[in-house]
């Protein structure tokens, strides 16, 4: 008998500790909606996949505080609506303990209010001011703003003595607001906007909107804000047109994937882009070097393709929400957003993150390389 009750507790013991292992290691649950297919699939694409080796990569090392990160995503298709509908998702269902991406802006502002009332952390992966100002309690975002994006290459101009811009901007979300930062930070800069058009993110001929710009009085340079593969096609046409001034890009074609589309049309444009896209070319002592080189490296031996900005929003926003979760010691909703807010001295991808209670972003200009285009590859402008 003695023995029969030594051999039940001793099960019992065995018993409590599989349970109690199996409560100590449930899941983080990472929710993700990203623009993997669709006009922004070349953005969504790299943040997935950026996702999943990472994710891969932390669980091998032991996971976050003794548990597996699990991601649970869902491809919006480039549809603003879909993704309201697979936050609620993610919310509702999956009961997902932080978001990381949106891709796009529409898609970002469509969940925010769903995040902000469900109180869930989210770290977008989008690049409007829009998303972070005014600031929501619960939204973050990784990548430089679009009036940086303005800023920078206004910045550039003036050092050329460029200042009468034609602007030809996006109707998407991320190129209206991108039309509205460029609008409001021109005169700063001395700038003047002799020509303002627009184009749809659908358009496969952009050229009767680039005519009117070339016959613009006076204009100097052009300043295209958009996405996707949209500004490729503007580029091939203002080579098709023979217009010869100054082609300036956003931030939002940081990939080698526009180089690829727009081909030898490509050639001379300048863009702001975050260090990845020049990891080999910083300097030794730059304090990114040792994380894009190494982001870069990964990403390449993993899926046989080149990195892109976008890939590293994805990393960054992951990062940013591991480190907040280890702070704050669980996956508390609450405490894990105080502390994604009270991020200091984070290098990521795309800079050096200090976040505020007034800052959900917490990148300056410093963060934003200047690069251009040459014999088809990504050069620093000194």
């Amino acid at each position: 008998m003695k023995k029969s009750w030594k051999t039940l507790l001793a099960g019992s013991a065995l018993l409590l500790g599989a349970v109690s292992g199996a409560f100590a290691a449930d899941p983080i649950k990472v929710g993700s909606v990203l623009s993997v297919t669709g006009p922004a699939a070349f953005l969504g694409d790299p943040e997935l996949k950026t996702l999943q080796m990472y994710v891969d990569d932390i669980n091998k090392q032991g996971g976050v505080l003794g548990r597996p990160l699990q991601l649970v995503h869902y491809d919006d298709g480039s549809d603003a609506n879909k993704a309201n509908s697979f936050a609620k998702r993610l919310i509702d269902d999956d009961k997902v303990d932080v978001i990381v991406g949106g891709t796009t802006t529409g898609a970002t502002m469509s969940m925010a209010p769903l995040v902000e009332r469900a109180g869930v952390p989210f770290i977008s992966l989008a690049g409007a001011v829009v998303i972070v100002e005014p600031v929501k309690k619960w939204v973050f975002k990784t990548p430089h703003t679009d009036r940086m994006a303005a800023e920078k290459v206004f910045e550039d101009m003036k050092k050329r003595g460029l200042t009468k811009v034609a602007l030809l901007a996006e109707t998407s979300g991320f190129g209206q607001s991108g039309k509205k930062e460029t609008e409001a930070v021109a005169g700063k800069y001395g700038i003047t906007l002799v020509a303002n058009e627009t184009y749809g993110p659908k358009d496969t001929d952009v050229s009767p909107q680039l005519t009117k710009i070339k016959n613009a009085p006076g204009v100097q340079a052009v300043f295209v804000f958009g996405l996707g593969q949209g500004p490729a096609i503007v580029t091939k046409n203002y080579k098709q047109l023979g217009i010869t001034l100054p082609l300036y890009q956003s931030h939002g074609v940081a990939s080698e994937e526009f180089i690829k589309l727009a081909g030898p049309a490509a050639e001379g444009v300048r863009l702001p882009a975050a260090a990845l896209l020049v990891a080999d070319k910083l300097p030794a002592n730059d304090p990114q070097k040792p994380v894009v080189v190494a982001y870069t490296k990964a990403f390449n031996e993993k899926w046989k393709t080149d990195v892109s900005t976008f890939g590293g929003h994805a990393y960054d926003g992951l990062m940013l929400a591991v480190d907040a979760i280890k702070r704050a010691g669980s996956t508390d909703k609450a405490k894990v957003r105080d502390a994604i807010e009270a991020t200091k001295g984070y290098i990521g991808t795309g800079g050096k993150v200090n976040m505020s209670p007034t800052d959900h972003m917490g990148l300056d200009l410093s963060a934003f390389r200047l690069l251009e285009i040459k014999n088809g590859d990504w050069t620093l402008v000194q």
